[in-house]
């Protein structure tokens, strides 16, 4: 792994009472390197801002990730360069739904997370947002 990650967990058993399986810590420790600062990436496209055409959280969550994917790549990293995570919902009954679709992302990462419900997003369709840092090594 590229970063020091402290006091790493799994959700599985930090909110046993959600079907969670996200791997998680509470610090991560980056060494040198350049840091990739992302703007809050939403449900459309990269190339043209064209919205998914989707008011289902498990899809939008996906297009979401993906764009962090697409944009760590591009900055010559990998998703193991992950180090954090904010994750806004419109709808805290979509939070399982969200966090379990970006457990697929970053199984094995262990990124620093925080989670918020907020009364709205910039665009009334979009149901999640999720800011990103990684730090790419020297």
């Amino acid at each position: 792994m590229a970063h020091t990650r402290i006091r790493r967990f799994n959700t599985r058993e930090t909110y046993p009472e959600q079907a969670l399986d996200n791997d998680l810590c509470q610090a991560v420790v980056t060494h040198g390197g350049k840091t990739v600062w992302m703007r809050g990436q939403c449900p459309q496209n990269l190339d043209d801002a064209v919205n998914l055409d989707s008011h289902d959280p498990v899809e939008q969550t996906h297009k979401v990730m993906q764009n962090i994917h697409q944009l760590i790549q591009e900055a010559g990293g990998e998703m193991a360069h992950l180090v954090k995570v904010v994750v806004y919902i419109t709808d805290v009954r979509h939070r399982e739904a969200v966090y379990r679709t970006m457990g697929e992302y970053i199984q094995g990462v262990h990124p620093v997370s925080t989670g918020l419900v907020v009364q709205a997003l910039a665009r009334p369709e979009w149901l999640v947002e999720i800011d990103a840092t990684a730090v790419i090594p020297d």
